[in-house]
């Protein structure tokens, strides 16, 4: 199964891109992990909110196939420990499906169409962090997942 994460917007801190790229070389021993970044509506110019949510969320669902299980990083969405969130990749992959597509919106979230496509949604905390350090946290937790799948002593309890 390959696991994608779609973002809306590029990192551009330079040391959010560099643990980025550490976490993505390790996981490419256990599986293939792609991120993939969407433009940013809000360049496009003076747009409202939900402008911005509607352009943003067609973008989404142009990248998804029907296949797909879609998963939003939403603060509304279920909590996991680590251990739990392993469980919930490995019931993913053993689904059958091709990809496993988590998908990180724009600054003021989804529109309905994309929250109507998501098969589920999973909150990191129900803090907020700046979309590019979700990239980082996200990615580190898929290797810290995949390493407790594979009994790598990268987690400790």
């Amino acid at each position: 199964m390959e696991i994608v994460l779609l973002t809306i917007g590029k990192t551009s801190i330079s040391y959010i891109n560099e643990g980025i790229a550490e976490y993505c070389k390790r996981l490419r021993r256990y599986v293939t992990y792609k991120i993939t970044e969407l433009p940013d509506a809000r360049k496009a110019g003076k747009v409202s909110e939900t402008e911005q949510k509607e352009a943003e969320g067609t973008q989404i669902l142009r990248q998804l196939a029907d296949s797909d299980m879609v998963v939003l990083l939403d603060e509304r969405g279920r909590e996991y420990t680590s251990r739990e969130f392993a469980g919930f990749l490995e019931r993913s992959m053993a689904s059958g499906r091709k990809r496993l597509v988590f998908v990180v919106g724009g600054p003021y979230g989804f529109s309905k169409s994309v929250y109507d496509r998501a098969d589920s949604m999973v909150s990191l905390s129900r803090m907020t962090f700046n979309h590019e350090m979700v990239r980082l946290f996200f990615t580190e937790q898929i290797y810290r997942g995949i390493s407790i799948l594979h009994g790598h002593p990268y987690h400790h309890d």
